[in-house]
């Protein structure tokens, strides 16, 4: 696979001008109705922009992520915006950042992994896990856009202060007065996400491939 008192831009993209702060504001208030939504939906998923966002500027390429299955114990999930690096030719009207749903993963296995990005008339494609050995992470982090699949949650708490999480460990704390929820365990099968960015503490890839394509995942 990588605010006002809500949340806090990165030092490189902080907002110099009138014009910029009014682009802004509107995204730091829809950070706490994402997570919201994406419950409502019945979608969840891995990790990122409280613990990750703030650690390096995203390229401003969205990626594509699938999974035939995800398992994993201690999960935290809640809004966040990311921040692109000054002057990115990426940033197009966003002024430089992407609103985006935050989710991380204490310990986390996934079968058939397969990640892609768009190139411009062909796709990085990177698979593993597609043999006996499952893919696994520790503080799995991703900040998606869009995801979805088949959900399950042991002991899930929705509403939360992100700031107050703690069932994914301290990087899966977000900022304080955004909406969040957490869970013991989560399972989703046939998962897919549009990611910004992905980290994690340990990430092992049995049968890692990387190479070009015609098409993504």
């Amino acid at each position: 696979m990588a605010s006002s008192s809500d949340v806090t831009p990165s030092a490189g993209n902080t907002p110099t001008g009138p014009a910029r702060r009014g682009r802004v504001r509107p995204r730091r208030a829809a950070v706490m109705a994402v997570p919201a939504a994406a419950v409502t939906a019945g979608l969840a998923i891995l990790t990122a922009q409280g613990a990750l966002g703030v650690q390096f500027a995203i390229s401003g390429m969205p990626f594509t992520v699938t999974a035939t299955e995800l398992n994993g114990t201690g999960f935290a999930q809640f809004g966040g915006l990311d921040n692109m690096a000054e002057g990115s030719p990426n940033a197009g009207e966003t002024g430089g950042q992407v609103l985006v749903v935050t989710s991380v993963i204490k310990d986390a296995t996934l079968s058939k992994l397969c990640q892609s990005v768009d190139l411009g008339g062909t796709n990085l494609l990177i698979t593993a896990g597609s043999g006996a050995k499952k893919v696994t992470a520790t503080d799995l982090t991703t900040d998606s856009t869009e995801l979805s699949g088949d959900a399950a949650f042991d002991n899930i708490e929705i509403g939360n202060d992100a700031s107050t999480l703690d069932k994914a460990g301290p990087k899966g704390r977000g900022p304080i007065g955004v909406f969040s929820q957490q869970a013991d365990t989560v399972r989703i099968a046939n998962l897919r996400q549009t990611n910004y960015a992905t980290t994690a503490g340990v990430f092992k890839l049995p049968g890692l491939k990387l190479r070009f394509s015609d098409s993504g995942c």
